[in-house]
């Protein structure tokens, strides 16, 4: 499916999320509020954290490897099934709904949040058929849209990934941010326009400290 052409007036912004990364979830939710207060506009893509780990799975700390091994391919089948058969403009509301029940209700990335999310959405339900499909239909399409995603950024990262349109035209492209909770209004836009102004610089690569808070992983 081609994705939807932006508003005339309105600057794309890509953004690659896996709806099982609640990290993934805040920054969704900032980019939502810094679309209400600067000309900008969200198109949403998939990537999955199950594809960018199954080469390197026996490698991760225990707690994290039946989840990636399993539950990781649950919802993010079924949302590229969406996506695949209603076309890119459900994927936004989709993602909304899923992330609500999955990271801000707790219901984790179960069966039941999945008939949910797609109930509030109007898409059929027939989709949740494709939560434990392991000969994926749309195996292709979810490793493309992954490594679509993930090229712009490297191998060493996750997501989400975001990319935007750069002054010399080409894009821009940056894991993150992560940040918890996600800050509104004004807040958010120069957390928007700060991001923009260190990742246009083309030496820059990293900067971080150490984090206090965070999403809750236990429900996953």
């Amino acid at each position: 499916m081609s994705e939807t052409a932006p508003t005339p007036g309105k600057t794309p912004v890509d953004f690659w999320f896996d709806p099982l990364c609640p990290w993934a979830w805040m920054t969704s939710r900032w980019v939502l509020e810094v679309e209400k207060v600067r000309d900008i506009e969200v198109r949403w893509h998939i990537m999955s954290l199950a594809v960018l780990n199954e080469d390197r799975i026996d490698e991760l700390p225990e707690e994290y490897r039946e989840m990636l091994a399993t539950k990781a391919w649950q919802p993010v089948r079924v949302v590229t099934a969406a996506w695949q058969k209603h076309g890119a403009d459900v994927l936004g509301p989709l993602y909304t709904a899923l992330g609500t029940r999955i990271h801000n209700d707790g219901a984790g990335p179960s069966r039941e949040a999945v008939v949910g999310a797609l109930d509030e959405v109007g898409l059929p339900a027939g989709l949740i058929d494709y939560f434990d499909q392991t000969d994926f239909e749309f195996d292709a399409e979810l490793r493309a849209s992954h490594k679509e995603g993930i090229e712009k950024v490297g191998q060493d990262v996750g997501t989400p990934v975001i990319a935007v349109p750069g002054p010399d035209g080409e894009q821009i492209a940056f894991f993150g941010p992560v940040v918890t909770p996600a800050p509104k209004g004004e807040e958010a836009a120069r957390l928007w326009d700060g991001t923009l102004a260190v990742a246009s610089v083309p030496g820059f690569y990293e900067l971080k400290r150490t984090r206090t808070a965070g999403p809750d992983f236990s429900n996953l």
